[in-house]
Parts: C-alpha cells; sequence; structure tokens
C-alpha cells in the first residue's frame, strides 16, 4: 500500500492524514457558511422565502412600465414574463439535485458544473453579485423612501427631512439583522415581509379602485417625443425584469430543504415556488393593470405617491413596504455574506468567528448604505439594473444551463423553448440598461448630492 512513497509508507499516510483533515476542515467551514448551515427548512419557508424575494419594490413600479408600454404590449410582457420566469425557475429546482448524491447549494456551483470550473465562476458571480448587490442598494433607497414617505403623510406639517437622513435610519436595523447566522435564521423575518408584500400590494390596487379613474386621465405613451417614447419602453423592459428577480436566491433557498435519495428536496421546493407564484400573480397583475386603468401615463414610479388619500391608509402602506423590504434585502444579502466569508475563511484562511462575520457584513450593509444615499434615482436604478443583470439570470441562464448539460434533441420542444427564452433574454439584457441610464442621466440634472 505504502511502497511508493519516498520513505516507506510514511508520505501516503501522511498524504491521506492531509486529505482528510482537509475534508473535515471544509465539513465544518460548511457547517458555519450561512447557506449550508442548517437544512432543516419546510417547503413553506420556500413559499415566503420567494415570495420576500420577487414581489419588492418592482411591483410599486408596474403601473409607471405599463405607462411606458401602453395597455396592450404592457399585458404581453407581464404574462410573459411571468411564464418565461416560472419555467426557467423550475429548470433551476430540477439542477439542484441532477447529480446523484450531489446538490448545487449556490448559483455559481450550478455555472461550475454545466459550464467548466473557472468558466462558470467567471460567468454567474459577477452577475450574481451584480444583482444581488444592486437590489440591496435599491431597497435601501426604497426603504429610505417609504421611511420619509409615511413620515411626510402621518406628519405633513412637520420639519422637512433629508432622504439621506431615512436611508441611514432604514440602514441602522440592517447592522442588527445582519447578523442573523443563515436562511433559517430569516424565516421570521422573511414570513413578516411576505405577509407585507401582499398588504401593500392590496392597499394599492384596492385604493386605486376607491380612487377612481381620473377625470383627465390619458392612456397614450408617456413620452411625447418619438426618441421619449423609445427610451421609455426600454426602461419599463427593466422595470419588469426587475419584478422577476429570485432566482438568484432560488439555490440557496433550496440548500436549506432537507433531502434524501427517497425524498429529494425538488418536490417540496416546487411546491413552494407554485404557491409564491401564485401571490405573486396576485400581488402584480392588480397593481399593474389598476393602478395604470387609475391614473393612466400621470402615474408616479411608486404607485403609493400617487395615492395620496385617505392618509392613514397610504401611511400604513408604506409602513408595510418598509417592513417588506428589510425582509427582502435580508434574503439579498445572505448569499453575498456566504461569498464574503467562504473567501475570508477558505482562501485568506481567516478562522470562522462571531467578530469576522460582524465586521465583514457590518462593512457590506455600511458600503450599500452609502451607495444608496449617494445614487437615489429609484426608476433609473430599477430600469438599469433590471435589464444589465436580472435579465440573463433570471430568462436566459438557466435555460442555458439547461442545454448544456441535458443536451435536448435539436428541434424538440425543450430545445424551442429554451431558445426561445434565449434570444428573448438577450434583447432584453441588451435594450433595457440603455432606458434606465437615460433615466439616471435625466434625473442626475436636477439631483443635488445627499439632499
Amino acid at each position: 500500500m505504502g511502497t511508493d512513497g519516498p520513505v516507506g509508507n510514511s508520505y501516503p499516510e501522511e498524504s491521506s492524514f492531509n486529505v482528510e483533515k482537509k475534508v473535515a476542515n471544509d465539513k465544518d467551514v460548511d457547517k458555519w457558511l450561512p447557506i449550508t448551515a442548517n437544512r432543516n427548512a419546510k417547503w413553506w419557508y420556500s413559499t415566503f422565502h420567494n415570495v420576500t424575494a420577487m414581489v419588492g419594490a418592482g411591483v410599486l413600479s408596474l403601473p409607471y412600465a405599463m405607462s411606458e408600454l401602453g395597455w396592450g404590449p404592457g399585458i404581453v410582457v407581464l404574462v410573459l414574463s411571468w411564464i418565461i420566469t416560472l419555467y426557467t425557475l423550475w429548470q433551476m429546482v430540477e439542477m439542484h439535485e441532477m447529480v446523484p448524491g450531489k446538490r448545487f447549494n449556490r448559483y455559481h456551483e450550478l455555472g461550475q458544473y454545466a459550464f467548466g470550473e473557472k468558466l462558470g465562476l467567471y460567468i454567474v458571480v459577477p452577475q450574481q453579485l451584480i444583482v444581488e448587490v444592486g437590489v440591496n442598494i435599491v431597497y435601501m433607497v426604497t426603504g429610505g423612501k417609504s421611511l420619509k414617505k409615511f413620515h411626510d403623510t402621518v406628519c405633513p406639517n412637520c420639519k422637512s427631512i433629508k432622504l439621506t437622513y431615512f436611508i441611514l435610519i432604514f440602514a441602522s436595523c440592517h447592522f442588527v439583522l445582519s447578523q442573523l447566522p443563515d436562511f433559517n435564521s430569516i424565516s421570521g423575518v422573511s414570513l413578516a415581509a411576505a405577509v407585507m408584500s401582499l398588504s401593500y400590494s392590496t392597499i394599492a390596487w384596492a385604493t386605486s379602485v376607491n380612487k377612481g379613474q381620473q377625470l383627465d386621465v390619458d392612456y397614450s405613451l408617456r413620452a411625447s417625443t418619438n426618441v421619449g417614447k423609445f427610451f421609455g419602453v426600454l426602461s419599463a423592459l427593466g422595470d419588469i425584469a426587475f419584478a422577476y428577480a429570485g432566482h438568484n436566491v432560488v439555490l440557496e433557498i433550496q440548500a436549506s430543504l432537507p433531502s434524501t435519495p427517497e425524498k429529494p428536496s425538488k418536490k417540496p421546493m416546487w411546491k413552494g415556488v407554485i404557491f409564491a407564484y401564485i401571490i405573486v400573480a396576485l400581488c402584480y397583475f392588480p397593481v399593474a393593470l389598476v393602478g395604470y386603468w387609475a391614473f393612466g401615463n400621470s402615474v408616479e414610479d411608486n404607485v403609493l405617491i400617487s395615492l395620496s388619500k385617505p392618509a392613514w391608509l397610504i401611511a400604513a402602506a408604506n409602513m408595510f413596504v418598509v417592513i417588506h423590504v428589510i425582509g427582502s434585502y435580508q434574503i439579498y444579502a445572505m448569499p453575498v455574506f456566504d461569498m464574503i466569508e467562504t473567501v475570508l475563511v477558505k482562501k485568506l484562511h481567516f478562522t470562522p468567528s462571531f467578530p469576522l462575520r460582524l465586521v465583514s457584513r457590518s462593512l457590506y450593509v455600511a458600503f450599500t448604505c452609502f451607495v444608496a444615499i449617494t445614487f437615489p434615482f429609484f426608476g433609473g436604478l430599477l430600469g438599469f439594473f433590471g435589464g444589465f443583470a436580472f435579465a440573463p439570470t433570471t430568462y436566459f441562464l438557466p435555460c442555458v444551463m439547461w442545454l448544456a448539460i441535458y443536451k435536448p434533441k435539436r428541434f424538440s420542444l425543450s430545445w424551442i423553448t429554451n431558445w426561445i427564452c434565449i434570444i428573448l433574454g438577450v434583447l432584453l439584457m441588451v435594450l433595457s440598461p440603455i432606458g434606465g441610464l437615460r433615466q439616471i442621466i435625466v434625473n442626475a440634472k436636477t439631483y443635488k448630492f445627499y439632499s
């Protein structure tokens, strides 16, 4: 057994010992990292984690997106997005355990299996980070704006307070919540956020119904010039892409579910996803259609801003938004924390500890807060990030992986469906950031820093 070693059998024994030690050490690290630390989740955890991840700030911008697209194209894009993203989400749930005895706990692990160790990492990680960090920044802005709206509604005669301070107030709670160790530990926060998302969505469309169709309502496209209409359509596509962004955390959510060969995690996960998508439909379609019906092309980029009465209900809705985006922020931050802590412990060889987690996560929260108070362009940020990174990770990257791994027969239903999704997703990725960037530039002309 050990005759090949340079000194009797000492070399292979030492090598075997080192390998076993490394495996044991990796297992200990995995038990500490937030994604793989706890696998005791129930199927309904996946429901409210997915609802919290998906139904966020994006739902309130859907009437605005409709005003840039018009009735026909707006409804088509909304329905198509719902169908395509449900299909690609199903693919990801299926691929989580495609290799017997192995689980792809993270999006980039699936990418590495599909495209190769290095290429998969380079393709997936930058896009996933752009999505998750981008969402966290936008949610900082949303949380701050909703707090400010709540303050201004409850106390209209009070002294005006800068938006910057409200973003800082919103950020302060995340310095505490970010210390929760893993997905299951934030399940209570996520459940509250999911309930709030359904609540404020219902308030948004029900209050719009109560307010009724405005006397001077206009359903022509929002912009008056052809150039403005073109860029508006592109920005709207980005807004809608942002509204279906839950794919970036779906494998990480599924990793928290228990799994055995007899009872694989994909069954409870898919059950949770179906319930989540029903809730998503109940939130998205009424808000988008009723909000646009009531206000036409004069609707604000956050429909709650268009609704000024009854004041107490609008104040409550804005506070529900705050609670929801607190949960959403944590859902999207958790995979980022996992990446940061993996690098610190596995690459830089820091010892897993509470101080390490405290410092690294607090620095991340501080970073997203700083960017949010510097660039709070809500609608433009949604459009820009929506197309640039959400389209690949949500609309067509799962399809590319499916084709690379399963290799369906050319011109089969699976092959055709995946290629249609890929083509639509690539068009979305290329076109929509242009509209979002233009909107940021337009807003920047009149913007004062740290106002």
